[in-house]
């Protein structure tokens, strides 16, 4: 759970402590009316506890704030929308995700996209999408939409192509060696990589696999503008929209943008890896 969430759940219990007291009702008196257990009021009020739509409504009508229940449940929701277990984000299969991105990218100017492991979304190929999205929808245990999902994400491509969005993207050559599907999807894909390093409003740098750790242990993150992160974890998805975190991921990703080769240095190391990648496969 980011700060950003747990400060915004925090305000909220803050509110209904605010409710309650405004009524003259102590938190064991709240918990009777309730049905509740005590411990429960103290959670809720202190952060420690997400309500409910549920929960929210008994405490409105049992401190009579009916009136405010419109703007609490649409705080809730907004919480609830800042941290997306991708059980709920992938519910009903990849295609809808890649969707979301897509809108959520086209409304930005400038997009800087950190990735420790895999190649970003935008750049990768449909057989090493293909190779990706089949394992997460194993892994999840989603509906398999994969040929939806392929196709979603190469449409979503076509941003690199169309108006005047400019792209900052850093991997750590890590990335280069993870096999996705098998050493053929792996030179198609670094081939592909080759080529979009020569398109205009795009800056690919590749950090080196022996270069020092200048901030803190991170997941792939993708900033849009300042306005808003995403965070890639296991469980969920996280949307950061708090300037000053904000501002962290852009004081990380300036970090390693530094440390990232670029040009022909870049070039290398994708040409290293796709050699032996080249050799791995002519003597299988």
């Amino acid at each position: 759970m980011t700060s950003a969430v747990h400060e915004q759940r925090q305000a909220l219990g803050l509110r209904l402590r605010e409710l309650r007291r405004d009524a003259g009702l102590t938190g064991r008196a709240l918990a009777k009316l309730a049905n509740w257990p005590e411990s429960k009021i103290s959670k809720l009020e202190y952060g420690r506890q997400t309500p409910t739509e549920d929960d929210l409504r008994a405490w409105c009508d049992h401190t009579a704030n009916g009136d405010q229940m419109p703007d609490l449940i649409a705080t809730l929701r907004n919480i609830e929308a800042a941290y997306m277990e991708w059980r709920r984000a992938l519910g009903i299969g990849t295609r809808r995700h890649q969707r979301r991105l897509d809108r959520i990218a086209q409304a930005a100017a400038q997009l800087r996209w950190y990735e420790p492991v895999l190649i970003p979304g935008l750049l990768q190929t449909p057989r090493y999408i293909e190779a990706v999205l089949r394992k997460m929808i194993k892994f999840y245990g989603i509906p398999n939409d994969l040929d939806e999902g392929v196709a979603a994400r190469v449409e979503r491509q076509q941003i690199l192509h169309q108006g005047n969005h400019r792209f900052s993207f850093v991997i750590a050559e890590q990335a280069l060696q993870t096999t996705v599907g098998d050493d053929s999807v792996m030179v198609g894909q670094l081939e592909h990589l080759l080529g979009v390093m020569s398109l205009p409003r795009l800056v690919l740098g590749i950090v080196p696999e022996r270069a020092a750790l200048d901030g803190p242990s991170i997941n792939g993150f993708v900033a849009y503008d300042n306005r808003l992160v995403l965070v890639e974890t296991v469980s969920a998805e996280l949307s950061i929209n708090q300037p000053r975190e904000i501002a962290l991921y852009g004081k990380l990703f300036a970090q390693l943008a530094g440390q990232a080769a670029y040009g022909e240095a870049g070039r290398e190391l994708i040409r290293k890896a796709l050699e032996s990648r080249a050799r791995t496969s002519s003597t299988t």
